[in-house]
Formats: structure tokens, sequence, C-alpha cells
């Protein structure tokens, strides 16, 4: 018997920070133009510790297309 997916509102927002199991208050907000539509937004989350590294990482490949909190997301 399989345990059922928890409702994704229910869900903990948890930061994208390799091994950080830290909130989100942060979603950085990017897209890879060799494979993504130009409006398509991929989203990592990131908590205060980690937002620098995930921004950086992402700028230094011309992905990242903003940050916004997390209570700004669209559900």
């Amino acid at each position: 018997m399989t345990t059922p997916e928890p409702d994704p509102v229910d869900r903990e927002l948890v930061c994208s920070g390799k091994g950080c199991r830290a909130q989100a208050v942060w979603a950085v907000l990017w897209n890879n133009p060799k494979i993504h539509t130009p409006d398509r937004r991929k989203v990592w989350l990131a908590c205060d510790d980690h937002r620098d590294h995930l921004e950086n990482f992402l700028d230094l490949r011309g992905f990242r297309k903003g940050t916004i909190p997390v209570e700004e997301l669209e559900q």
C-alpha cells in the first residue's frame, strides 16, 4: 500500500540548495533558452543562506530571470 502524496498547498517549501532542509523564503526564477520557451519559468527555492549561491550559479550561465519572495509565487 502506498502513501498518497500530500496536497501541494500542505507541503513545506524547502530550499533547493544541496543537502539543505531549511524553509525556503525566496523563489529564484530561471530558464534555459536551449530547452525552454522564452516565457517558461523554472523555480529553485532558496533559504537566506543559499540565495546568493543559487543566483550566482544561474547568473554565470545567463539563466536567471529574477528572484521573488515565495509568498508571491502563484499556486
